[in-house]
């Protein structure tokens, strides 16, 4: 009896050592599955938030503050947008006065998380609404000093983001300040953007940092790539063949990095509306030099473009993307595809006819 007691208690013993163990693994794999909880980033706009899913991967949720095919400059934040920040862990903007919305958004979330500005480390040109058009030497320290942290925007939730005062007018639109915001449209800052995002990532989630590393790198390696062909077939174009007139200016960073020459109906507001006199000179000089190509873009109105194009018998060129990315699953739905689908349909337009 004794001995039947004991292998009784054995097998008992096994059994409960047993079910432990699958406790233990299970508590295990429940806490594995808390620690892979991607991390929770905002972006202001679409086109930073697909940089963010590129460098980020599975690691990331991230969302944009403004959606495909939204204009910036008219953009509004909802009660929704207060939420979304008040979860996230990083905010990720793009700088030189672009969000000027922003600071009272921060402050209504409550956000406490780290913030990166993308632009950091850029040649930002001048606004040309300023009278200049030349770029800052400093690589826009401006904008480090404005949202008080580094170059790399690490430090916890900076957050004055513009509030030295910009322009917004009755309707809402907002204006930008001294330096022209629309640094992306230069894949060489888009790369310094995705490093920026790689940095912030890594330093908000650093057990991930060699998956971001890769990711990051990859990315970079299509970016340069991209660069380096646009530079080939924009060089190749002959000068007469460099001018393009576009509804605002958004493509001064484009124009200088390959070569050509965007001569914008109103400024860096969509919400721009030129006087009759900037009209009239426009069009003098659209005939004067015979430019032959009209665009319009995805967040503005065609009004003005679609008269200037009458007025001067200049083609309508196709859709540009600039401030906004095209909706999921269409042609210019990622920053990668956007720039290669506007150098399509500007070299399209610009190309000698035989």
């Amino acid at each position: 009896m004794s001995a039947g007691i004991q292998q009784a208690g054995g097998r008992a013993r096994r059994v409960l050592a047993r079910a432990g163990l699958a406790l233990a693994a299970m508590a295990a794999s429940s806490w594995g599955v808390a620690q892979a909880e991607p991390l929770k980033v905002v972006a202001s706009f679409s086109i930073l938030a697909d940089m963010v899913k590129e460098v980020g991967g599975e690691q990331v949720q991230a969302v944009a503050l403004i959606g495909p095919n939204q204009d910036a400059h008219s953009f509004e934040p909802r009660p929704g947008d207060a939420r979304k920040l008040g979860d996230a862990q990083v905010l990720v903007v793009n700088g030189l006065e672009f969000e000027t919305w922003l600071p009272g958004l921060v402050k209504a979330s409550g956000f406490k998380g780290s913030t990166a500005v993308a632009s950091a480390g850029v040649k930002a040109l001048r606004n040309a609404e300023d009278g200049h058009g030349h770029e800052d030497d400093h690589g826009h320290g401006h904008d480090d000093d404005e949202h008080g942290h580094d170059s790399h925007a690490e430090e916890d939730h900076a957050h004055d983001n513009d509030s030295h005062g910009h322009a917004e007018d009755a309707h809402g639109h907002h204006h930008h300040g001294e330096f022209d915001p629309h640094a992306w449209q230069d894949v060489r800052n888009g790369i310094l953007y995705a490093r920026n995002i790689e940095r912030a990532l890594i330093a908000a989630d650093p057990e991930n940092a060699e998956g971001y590393r890769q990711r990051a790198n990859d990315y970079v390696a299509r970016l340069q790539a991209l660069d380096g062909r646009l530079r080939d077939v924009f060089g190749a174009l002959p000068q007469e063949h460099r001018k393009v007139v576009v509804a605002h200016a958004a493509l001064d960073y484009f124009g200088q990095a390959y070569g050509l020459v965007f001569l914008p109906v109103a400024g860096q507001s969509t919400a721009a509306e030129p006087s009759a006199a900037e009209m009239a000179r426009l069009i003098k000089q659209i005939r004067d030099e015979h430019i032959n190509a009209v665009f319009i873009e995805n967040v503005s109105r065609s009004r003005l473009a679609d008269q200037v194009a009458r007025e001067t018998g200049a083609q309508v060129g196709g859709l540009l993307f600039t401030d906004a990315l095209a909706e999921p699953g269409q042609r210019g739905s990622t920053y990668l595809d956007m720039m290669e689908w506007n150098a399509q349909q500007l070299l399209d337009a610009l190309k000698p006819r035989p």
